[in-house]
């Protein structure tokens, strides 16, 4: 009964992830967003190509997907909500809606670790926001958090699962940046303006 109600809530959570907020958006307006920008369905793809409103929704869709999807795993115990939280992310990154194409997991990130381990995700959240305001680069930024995030949950004394989940979230995010990490090495990656 307890393994049917984990696939259940592991399910639930996939699919909340794979909704696909800022695809849905582009498409509302007539745009197949894969095709415009870096290609990505991520709030900075978006936002570069719809404007700042449109990003900014395809942010809070994807933070609040990523939140969701723990809290309802969260209701059953401290398992179910990394479980959830590891389900939302494979939904996001490889959405069923998309034939299991998606996004860099960095928003979706942000709402199931501040769900998880707040301290942690405020302080990833503060480290982007710095190497953003020094470099304008997004990829940049979302990369150092990323890699921080393992470090913070450690420092913050969470539980080794948590660690340990934010190390693979963090590796996996950073492994789906290789196209800007090329782009940044070759000065060729574009800044936010």
């Amino acid at each position: 009964m307890v393994f049917l109600k984990l696939i259940g809530i592991a399910l639930i959570a996939y699919l909340l992830g794979s909704f696909p907020t800022g695809y849905l958006l582009a498409r509302a307006r007539g745009i197949d967003i894969f095709r415009y920008g870096s290609g990505n369905i991520g709030a900075t793809n978006v936002w570069r190509t719809l404007g700042p409103a449109f990003g900014l929704l395809a942010l809070a869709g994807d933070v609040g997907k990523g939140a969701v999807a723990v809290y309802l795993g969260s209701r059953a115990g401290e398992w179910p909500a990394v479980v959830a939280g590891a389900c939302a992310l494979a939904g996001h990154s490889w959405s069923v809606f998309l034939r299991f194409r998606g996004g860099k997991m960095i928003a979706t990130a942000l709402g199931v670790f501040i769900m998880l381990t707040p301290g942690a995700a405020c302080g990833s959240l503060l480290i982007w926001a710095f190497v953003f305001a020094l470099s304008r680069y997004v990829s940049l930024a979302s990369i150092i958090a990323a890699g921080s995030l393992p470090l913070l949950i450690a420092a913050f004394g969470y539980s080794w699962p948590y660690i340990l989940f934010g190390a693979v979230a963090a590796g996996v995010a950073i492994y789906r940046h290789r196209s800007n990490i090329r782009r940044l090495l070759t000065g060729t990656e574009h800044r936010f303006r």
